[in-house]
């Protein structure tokens, strides 16, 4: 007697919003101060599944008032997506908690 309702539960990692669109993950609240972007480069396959390889992070300030290029304060490319999450969940959580 299951109702086969979609239940919306947002997915988050180390308290932060993750948001994925495409190639790209977006990682943290527009409402704070900074973002984190992964892009995924490239994919490889691993045992039948594919997984990121090489994975782009930008750590950038949400601000609308900024152009795109001034918004990016660091970036870097990292191998594989748990490479790239871990510092990504460093960088943001410097900038969150710097006044």
């Amino acid at each position: 007697m299951s109702d086969n309702k979609e239940i919306n539960i947002p997915l988050t990692y180390k308290g932060h919003p993750l948001l994925r669109k495409d190639n790209i993950i977006y990682y943290g609240s527009m409402a704070d101060k900074y973002i984190a972007m992964l892009q995924i480069l490239s994919t490889k396959d691993l045992n039948g599944l594919t997984v990121a390889d090489q994975v782009a992070v930008q750590l950038q300030r949400t601000d609308p008032d900024i152009s795109s290029k001034d918004r990016i304060t660091k970036s870097t490319t990292k191998d594989g997506l748990y490479n790239a999450m871990d510092i990504a969940s460093v960088w943001l959580e410097r900038a969150l908690s710097s006044k």
